[in-house]
């Protein structure tokens, strides 16, 4: 006697439905805070009807969604390095009207691009921009431990005990703050460069990791990220990420 299938094996199953906003963003075409501002200025349409709730399930595969009346389509994968420089600020606009990491790649034809990861105002060096939402939010997620490392110039010069203390780690502000690795690079009469690698990033990590040993930060700059590390590339300037590049960031954020 043949066996009866589950009554469920013959259909396929339905593909999961995500808010609107973030349907939008998952395809590339603006930021989620973007797409819910857009959603609730009326300027987004799902079927030829406007859509005012930025969580309202919808299938780009099987709905016509418009944003300012036009087709809504999957925007192709952008992936790019940039060697931000200090005093330039990660963010698409400024309220004080500082520049802005976007004023570095104007008239350069590019989709928009989100951040992947933040560096500070005064921070500078290897900065990942992309408009593929899932790429991004793996390789800043803190369960995948992404390893970045910092050299930071700092106005003392640090002992192996020193040393020992940052990667043991503070308690400041409720939230644990270490290093997964340091080094001394180079030291001279007053200051000395620390290579510091975390494997995930709290706001401002190193520099009140630093501040709680009483330590003040006179440069940092993010030299690597994963594997892919900021080279030759100069201050101010950007590149694409090749496909391998892209695929070993995928695995090491797997």
């Amino acid at each position: 006697m043949m066996a009866r299938r589950p009554a469920h094996s013959s259909r396929a199953k339905a593909a999961p439905r995500h808010g609107l906003a973030r349907v939008l963003s998952k395809l590339g075409v603006c930021s989620r805070s973007q797409a819910e501002r857009a959603v609730r200025d009326g300027r987004v349409s799902v079927d030829g009807r406007i859509v005012l709730d930025p969580e309202r399930p919808a299938d780009a595969e099987r709905q016509r969604i418009c944003l300012d009346g036009q087709p809504v389509a999957a925007a192709t994968r952008v992936y790019l390095m940039l060697n931000k420089p200090r005093g330039i600020v990660v963010s698409a606009a400024d309220e004080r009207g500082r520049d802005t990491v976007y004023d570095l790649l104007d008239r350069a034809g590019l989709p928009w691009l989100g951040p992947v990861g933040r560096l500070d105002k005064a921070s500078e060096g290897l900065l990942l921009l992309s408009n593929d939402s899932v790429w991004a939010a793996r390789l800043t997620e803190p369960k995948h431990h992404v390893d970045k490392t910092y050299h930071v110039q700092v106005d003392c010069i640090p002992d192996a005990a020193l040393l020992e203390r940052l990667t043991a780690g503070v308690t400041e502000q409720g939230e644990q703050l270490l290093a997964k690795r340091v080094a001394l690079l180079r030291s001279g009469e007053k200051n000395a460069w620390l290579e510091i690698v975390l494997d995930e990033g709290r706001n401002r990590h190193i520099r009140r990791l630093l501040e709680a040993h009483r330590i003040s930060v006179l440069r940092l700059i993010r030299v690597a990220v994963g594997s892919l590390a900021l080279g030759e590339l100069a201050k101010g300037q950007w590149r694409h990420l090749t496909a391998d590049e892209v695929i070993a960031l995928s695995q090491e954020s797997a």
